[in-house]
């Protein structure tokens, strides 16, 4: 059962969001992707182990953990959007992988199995409308000892792969929810802070914390409209977009030239591309 407080979280990554990132799934998986290879390469599962996806959302990275702890182990994927675990169900038995399985659950609340010798988590963990509660039921699941292997973004200030475009909309479309359509709760951002993310993690039962900064570049688009669409579909621009309603659209013409002016320099015969930041991190099970 849901935790009353990612209810509404849910319902946004279930519906409207899912169909975003459906629309852009090349470049999400793409630009995700990046960074969950840095993480998942410093940090391996162990061969054999049995390896927690948290927030697996279509299970790439499921499936990648799958391929490093060989047959004789397995992954789990996790999520609590039922259209993402559908999804990666039928991409698995699609690629007929055997050794990783998916499960709607709420990390908050629901029992995620166990026990496991590894947990992993691409960009899955700042939503949480009580993040010590959740990484709390991850660190249930695990061995003691066990890593758990996270990224999450850094600052705004810190992506402009995101912030360039949410700044631009901002100074735009005022910030108001005007048809109260559902949010993915506290935000990409939420663990930004180095202090605040070790905090959590120990409050949840977890020691011997390591955060480590990592930039690269992203490809945000093929082309200056393509990354101007991705922008007001995904990320904080899109989110401001949507909950403004029809004011927001009564804008979008003048959001769109205001894009246009700042993405067109980043712009080149390989695509857009922007920077971003983010904290590969690894902790223990106490």
């Amino acid at each position: 059962m849901a935790a009353p407080g990612n209810s509404e979280a849910i319902e946004a990554w279930n519906t409207v969001l899912f169909d975003k990132f459906v629309r852009f799934r090349d470049l999400v998986e793409l630009n995700l992707g990046k960074h969950g290879e840095v993480a998942m390469t410093t940090y391996p599962p162990p061969l054999g182990g049995r390896v927690l996806d948290v927030g697996c959302g279509f299970g790439g990275t499921t499936l990648d953990l799958a391929r490093l702890v060989g047959d004789g182990g397995e992954a789990v994927g996790v999520d609590a959007a039922a259209r993402f675990i559908a999804d990666a169900t039928g991409t698995a038995t699609q690629r007929g992988v055997k050794n990783a399985r998916f499960m709607t659950a709420d990390v908050e609340s629901d029992d995620l199995g166990g026990p496991y010798d590894h947990a992993f988590a691409r960009f899955g963990t700042m939503f949480f409308a009580s993040p010590v509660r959740a990484l709390r039921n991850v660190r249930r699941a695990l061995k003691p000892g066990a890593r758990l292997v996270k990224t999450v973004w850094r600052r705004r200030d810190d992506n402009p792969c995101f912030h360039l475009a949410e700044q631009i909309v901002k100074a735009i479309v005022p910030q108001e929810n005007k048809d109260n359509a559902p949010t993915c709760g506290p935000g990409p951002f939420s663990m930004a802070d180095a202090d605040t993310l070790t905090t959590i993690l120990l409050a949840a039962g977890f020691d011997d914390v390591t955060l480590t900064r990592l930039e690269l570049p992203l490809r945000i688009g093929r082309d200056v409209d393509h990354a101007i669409e991705f922008a007001l579909a995904v990320g904080p621009a899109g989110e401001v977009m949507r909950l403004a309603g029809a004011e927001a659209e009564r804008l979008r013409p003048q959001v769109v030239a205001a894009l246009r002016e700042a993405l067109t320099p980043l712009a080149s015969d390989a695509g857009v591309h922007a920077g971003s930041s983010t904290w590969v991190v690894s902790a223990r099970a106490a």
